[in-house]
């Protein structure tokens, strides 16, 4: 067997060797629990690593929790995971339940790996013939930087962050489920009527000043000032799932139950027509939430009425207060199969509402875009911000402009 194997835990009990490997290192005094072991047996199973230069940073990554520990945790990982150390002897509970008595031996990995002679790396092969975890040899220092061992510590944000949404497969598309749901969206805030006592406040307290005067026979010595506190301002996200924007949806849902479970923000679907959803989002179970999405979200990749969806939004939600004064994100391509005028409409009395509109196309990624057409450019001169938002990492726009707005 080479460095560049198959399926690393093709054959194998992961949970149990994780179980063990875990308790082995706890031995050495790396403190890890059965939750860290729960989580490399986790990562090794989505990331589905082929070499063994991979298999060693998903491990390292998911136990190790400082430096000082690397040293006791290389040399387990070379011990066990290449067959220096027969597994049987990994615990003191004696051989684990449905793991081989050895997983297939490779050279030590390390600083303390030998080269071997005339060793290289060829692009495109995913074999690296030297040693493969971190450690270079001192005349390979300068070279450290191009060293292909050090990309298996990608984590999903880097393997994943930079794909198009509509590129993903369903299993990539659930492994970014936690990583959009973990975006650090903050809400901009704006002046309160309530005020409190600050040094360096903009207003004078006159009347505490004065009661303070007493101290000093009469002499207004020292000035009271007080600030206006702050509220955050509400947060409406409204997306299109109609057909076109199929390849996004399954994504931007994900946002907008993050959203809600953050900052309480108010989410709206959008097809042929609205549908409300900031309370099934809201559930505690990721599962049971998207099951009540799917019961009420019943024109899901449909049509595209986008005018008449943001009128009604309008009429029904926005102008009774809740868009007054919001930031309010529309997630759509701009698709509109009525007259496009309705989305002017609709956008020109959203903008007198709101604080700030952004707007998110996927379609803007496209190289040589121009909101020139349809919808999008009927609703773009009411627009605020338009960024594309087609992958985890140019959310992470759409997030900093809401906390710009």
């Amino acid at each position: 067997m080479t460095e560049s194997t198959s399926s690393v835990g093709s054959s194998v009990d992961l949970a149990a060797i994780a179980a063990a490997f875990g308790q082995r290192l706890h031995a050495i005094g790396v403190p890890v629990t059965p939750e860290h072991s729960a989580r490399f047996a986790a990562s090794v199973q989505a990331a589905n690593p082929r070499t063994l230069p991979q298999l060693y940073w998903l491990a390292r990554i998911t136990l190790v929790s400082h430096r000082d520990q690397l040293p006791g945790f290389d040399l387990l990982f070379d011990q066990m995971f290449r067959g220096i150390l027969m597994l049987s002897q990994a615990g003191p509970g004696g051989d684990p339940a449905g793991v081989p008595a050895a997983l297939p031996t490779l050279p030590p990995t390390g600083q303390h790996a030998p080269r071997t002679q005339g060793a290289q790396h060829h692009p495109g092969d995913g074999a690296l013939i030297t040693s493969s975890t971190p450690g270079p040899v001192a005349d390979e220092q300068d070279a450290v930087g191009d060293d292909p061992s050090l990309l298996a510590a990608a984590s999903a944000q880097e393997r994943l962050g930079n794909r198009d949404f509509a590129t993903l497969t369903v299993e990539e598309t659930s492994q970014i489920r936690r990583l959009i749901e973990d975006l650090p969206m903050v809400l901009p805030r704006r002046s309160g009527r309530r005020t409190y006592r600050a040094q360096r406040g903009q207003a004078l307290d006159l009347r505490a000043t004065l009661r303070r005067a007493h101290r000093s026979a009469g002499d207004p010595l020292h000035l009271v000032r007080r600030r206006r506190r702050t509220k955050p301002r509400r947060l409406v996200l409204l997306a299109d799932v109609s057909g076109s924007m199929e390849p996004y949806s399954r994504a931007y849902l994900h946002l907008l139950r993050g959203a809600v479970l953050a900052l309480r923000a108010e989410a709206f679907v959008f097809a042929t027509r609205l549908t409300r959803l900031s309370r099934p989002l809201a559930q505690g179970s990721t599962d049971a939430a998207y099951q009540q999405v799917a019961a009420k979200a019943g024109d899901w990749s449909g049509g595209t009425r986008l005018g008449a969806c943001l009128l009604e939004f309008v009429e029904r939600h926005g102008r009774r207060g809740m868009a007054r004064g919001a930031v309010v994100v529309v997630v759509s391509d701009g698709w509109e199969i009525e007259d496009p005028a309705l989305v002017g409409e609709a956008m020109a009395r959203l903008r007198r509402l709101a604080h700030h509109v952004i707007w998110v196309n996927p379609r803007q990624a496209a190289e040589g875009y121009q909101p020139l057409v349809g919808g999008m450019a009927a609703a773009i001169p009411y627009v605020d911000t338009f960024v594309s938002g087609h992958s985890v990492d140019a959310l992470g726009q759409v997030v900093d402009a809401i906390a710009a707005a």
